[in-house]
């Protein structure tokens, strides 16, 4: 049941988040253009609606068509969400989730049935009529049977939120936001479900306290400041580094192994939630668009002019909540899990909320590949190229400057699509057997820690040598 709903909350979240940037792009205009924004402009403003209710939903369509079947998978999956965008009168994310896979999977039935069947020279012109026919009738189904069944389910959550809000319960979700996010559905809960919900207050109110159910970093602040005075070892050495990482960056994945290592830091999280919620709420705190990732940076540039001092209390003391009930519980619950092994199973737990099945001993098995001659392009690959190899991108790039080794371009990108011109992979073991078939012809460098791997050292050293 656990893998069911990691897969699809990963389907949920894998077609916004390559997104992100224009949602940014959307709150940007938003926050500082509609009536209440802080340069009021009726002119500009009229692009906001336009965004929320038709390129947002058909840029998730695309994605989601693309992901099942291609680049036609996404067309058509663009084509067949225009119904229900025109069916309601609402944003349709739920909708473009729905309809744009469906949509690219029947075609790739079609083009499966047709396959072998089609005369020489018709090819062009088969896939364009078929993709236009079959566009057409999705899209006015999708108008007359995917819309009453988006807006009923849209009334439901709309009715089950409310009954929190109305009932003064908003910061109870904390208790459920904060365990799924150790379990890696952060990113399911966020841009699959509060997300959505989030752009239609933000059409009726301008803003959204949806928006910060999750990306909040107070949380898990607290739990790191409390390893940097608490903590032993490694995991205390680590954690002030981990505390610029995730505040500062926003990548909330950096603090889950310390909560693994000890799992009753989870009451901290939930206490720490619920306080940062209640402040919000208490202040009527909300932001104009998706922060993502979740850095107290993109949250103020995110937040609706009136709400700055509500959403640093809210940050802050979320913060003191969870420092405060994590101190004890480091202090006297005995010995912890090391980091080593928390991060291990971090790793395990993130590979299964993708979806990764254990590639490990495929990786170790699969034929190594040596390039020869001088490198110039090296990625660093991690599963939706923008988080963890965002980050190692960074670290290795700085390696690379301080070996004074010139010439050598460092990119972060999906292991799904790498590029054809990389010569060097660096990714995690996990992600070994991925990054074979998306690039056969490339040198694989397999690591478990993105900040501090001691193969680093070693592929600087080995392109001394071979950049000479």
């Amino acid at each position: 049941m656990k893998e069911k709903v990691q897969l699809f909350g990963r389907s949920l979240s894998g077609m916004v988040m390559p997104n992100i940037g224009a949602f940014i792009a959307w709150g940007i205009i938003t926050a500082l253009f509609i009536e209440t924004g802080w340069t009021p402009n009726e002119r500009i403003a009229q692009l906001v609606s336009p965004m929320s209710s038709v390129l947002l939903p058909l840029l998730i369509a695309y994605t989601g068509g693309n992901v099942v079947g291609g680049q036609r998978g996404g067309v058509i999956g663009a084509l067949a969400t225009m119904g229900v965008i025109v069916g309601s009168d609402i944003p349709m994310f739920i909708g473009a989730m729905i309809v744009g896979p469906l949509a690219a999977w029947v075609l790739k039935k079609f083009d499966k049935l047709m396959e072998n069947h089609i005369k020489a020279g018709f090819e062009m012109l088969v896939n364009n009529f078929s993709l236009g026919i079959i566009g057409a009738i999705l899209a006015i189904a999708a108008m007359y049977g995917v819309t009453p069944l988006v807006t009923t389910l849209n009334g439901l959550m709309s009715a089950g939120v409310g009954f929190f809000v109305d009932h003064g319960l908003l910061p109870l979700t904390s208790v459920f936001i904060e365990p799924a996010k150790v379990l890696f559905l952060n990113n399911a809960i966020n841009h699959g479900i509060l997300s959505p919900m989030g752009i239609q207050q933000v059409e009726e109110a301008g803003k959204s306290i949806f928006f910060l159910l999750e990306s909040n970093p107070g949380p898990g602040l607290g739990v790191l400041l409390a390893y940097c005075i608490a903590g032993k070892g490694s995991a205390k050495s680590s954690a002030p580094g981990a505390v610029i990482i995730h505040f500062l960056g926003g990548i909330h994945e950096i603090y889950f192994p310390y909560i693994l290592m000890n799992p009753l830091l989870l009451l901290a999280t939930i206490a720490g939630g619920a306080s940062g919620v209640f402040t919000f709420n208490l202040f009527n705190v909300g932001l104009s668009a998706p922060a993502s990732p979740g850095s107290i940076l993109a949250l103020l540039m995110m937040a609706e002019r009136h709400s700055y001092l509500g959403l640093i209390l809210g940050v802050l003391i979320s913060t003191v909540v969870s420092f405060v009930i994590a101190m004890p519980l480091l202090k006297f619950m005995g010995k912890d899990t090391s980091l080593e092994e928390a991060q291990q199973k971090k790793d395990a737990m993130k590979k299964q909320a993708k979806g990764i099945k254990d590639e490990s001993a495929a990786s170790e098995s699969a034929e190594p590949v040596h390039v020869e001659g001088k490198i110039r392009k090296i990625a660093f690959a991690c599963d939706a190229g923008m988080g963890s190899s965002a980050m190692g991108a960074t670290v290795l790039k700085k390696k690379i400057a301080a070996a004074g080794l010139e010439g050598i371009e460092v990119i972060h990108t999906p292991v799904s699509s790498i590029p054809s011109d990389v010569q060097i992979v660096v990714t995690h073991q996990e992600l070994g057997e991925r990054a074979a078939r998306s690039n056969p012809n490339a040198e694989r460098v397999l690591i478990t820690n993105f900040l501090a791997a001691p193969e680093y050292e070693v592929l600087v050293e080995d392109l001394k040598k071979r950049n000479q």
